[in-house]
């Protein structure tokens, strides 16, 4: 079921390069299927593309703390909180500050 979904959004995908909506989608797809590098892998391309998708750093503070590379989720998180705040997203800069906390306990 799962691949199917991943087949579907990967033609999403090709059908317009620069809808962040369906790279992210990818990206989470990818994780639920176990392969958690090919996640990170789109969630960092998807902030080269488009380093206002505000949920893309979240997720990939946590991609990165489960993959044991505290350093680059505080960083990605942090940066986060910053773009979050920017874009008045103050629920997400919360969340974001929350894991931030968490990791520097």
């Amino acid at each position: 079921m799962s691949s199917t979904r991943l087949e579907s959004l990967l033609q999403f995908l090709e059908k317009d390069p620069n809808d962040s909506f369906t790279r992210y989608a990818i990206a989470l797809e990818y994780v639920s299927e176990g392969n958690t590098e090919q996640g990170i892998a789109y969630l960092e391309d998807l902030l080269e593309r488009d380093p206002g998708y505000v949920a893309t750093y979240l997720q990939l503070g946590y991609l990165y703390t489960e993959s044991e590379r505290k350093e680059d989720a505080l960083a990605i998180l942090k940066r986060g909180i910053e773009i979050a705040r920017q874009s008045g997203d103050l629920h997400a800069a919360s969340e974001m500050q929350d894991a931030v906390d968490e990791l520097e306990y």
